[in-house]
């Protein structure tokens, strides 16, 4: 956990005045809860409706955003940074969610899972390099995320049906993505932790409005704006399904920035890449789908990356004085004093034989 915690709160829930366990749980529950929702409806509408604009559902999720945030009674007079503090995070974030979305229509899902699996490296290498931050994470928080994310791997393709299809187009923007998410959760650490007055709303707010500019170049360039308007003209339910994706992902967004001004990025990027995991497993307990041995080589370096995580750091103890550095000298006390003085005139005074 950092150090300069301030008093948070998600969604009306008070966490300062929470263990950190607690605090850990009710943001982890809020984050696996928004983004479990996000991939059901995302597998509806790409794959079943076989829409494929990303940068205009980004574009749509925004605006719900905004309402959202204005339910929540934040106002821009509530805001602590200037504007220009969220102009690079805002084009970091939108990218990461339009390349996501987008390499959708180019990857199959194991072949997007290989490479967002691996987010938490970039984050963890990319804290080092953001002003501000610059953090530096021990040897066994790498190792940790490397047993992590190959265990996930290595679990999702026991499922797959089909291997990994490398799209040249789907590739780069999905490493576009990876590269923006490395940036995004250290940039938005480095925010909490220069002005830890930020809020979550204003975090939200400040990226969604300075960030919604930046999705109308690519749309009309590609041609995007123009084909999903009228295909989703054609199918209105599409936007009921896109308003409660915006719903749930809201949570899940606020959810993810209390754990990102409370445990930091690399922390959050671990949970992120874990909640895949748990999603899967709960689909085989669900739905009593039987598990291969690969399906328990995942889970087990799954587990050994978890658990590595939650070991704490091995901190040289301080060493406490000893007698020769620290030399005590014990001063007699009064009533010694006055007794060795009355004797001494005692003696003085008896007469000598």
């Amino acid at each position: 956990m950092k150090n300069d915690e301030q008093g948070r709160s998600l969604l009306g829930i008070s966490l300062s005045d929470r263990p950190i366990w607690q605090q850990f749980f009710i943001c982890s529950s809020g984050f696996f809860f928004g983004y479990l929702v996000n991939g059901i409806c995302e597998e509806y509408v790409y794959n079943r409706l076989q829409f494929s604009y990303g940068w205009y559902f980004t574009f749509v999720q925004g605006w719900v955003y905004l309402f959202l945030i204005y339910l929540q009674g934040f106002t821009p007079k509530q805001m602590v940074n200037p504007w220009k503090t969220y102009v690079k995070l805002s084009a970091v974030l939108m990218g990461s969610h339009g390349l996501t979305k987008g390499s959708l229509a180019f990857l199959n899902y194991p072949a997007q899972l290989m490479f967002k699996s691996t987010k938490v490296l970039p984050v963890m290498i990319m804290g080092a390099f953001i002003p501000g931050l610059r953090r530096k994470y021990p040897p066994h928080d790498y190792i940790s995320a490397v047993l992590l994310v190959v265990g996930l791997i290595l679990f999702t393709l026991a499922d797959a049906q089909t291997s990994p299809n490398f799209s040249v187009i789907g590739v780069l923007m999905v490493s576009g993505a990876l590269v923006m998410d490395s940036f995004l959760g250290n940039l938005q650490e480095a925010i909490f932790t220069m002005n830890p007055e930020t809020t979550q709303m204003e975090m939200l707010f400040c990226s969604t409005v300075v960030g919604l500019p930046f999705l109308i170049p690519p749309m009309l360039v590609t041609g995007e704006l123009f084909k999903a308007w009228n295909s989703c003209s054609q199918h209105l339910y599409v936007y009921g399904v896109l308003v409660f994706e915006a719903m749930a992902t809201f949570v899940g967004q606020v959810s993810v920035l209390s754990l990102i001004a409370i445990f930091g990025a690399a922390t959050t990027a671990m949970v992120t890449t874990a909640r895949k995991a748990v999603t899967l497993l709960l689909s085989y307990l669900i739905f009593t789908k039987p598990l291969t041995e690969q399906h328990g080589t995942g889970l087990l370096l799954i587990s050994m990356g978890i658990i590595l995580k939650l070991l704490p750091e091995n901190k040289p103890p301080r060493r406490a004085p000893t007698s020769s550095s620290v030399v005590k000298i014990e001063k007699p006390s009064y009533s010694e004093e006055n007794r060795t003085r009355v004797e001494n005139d005692e003696e003085e005074k008896r007469p000598l034989v």
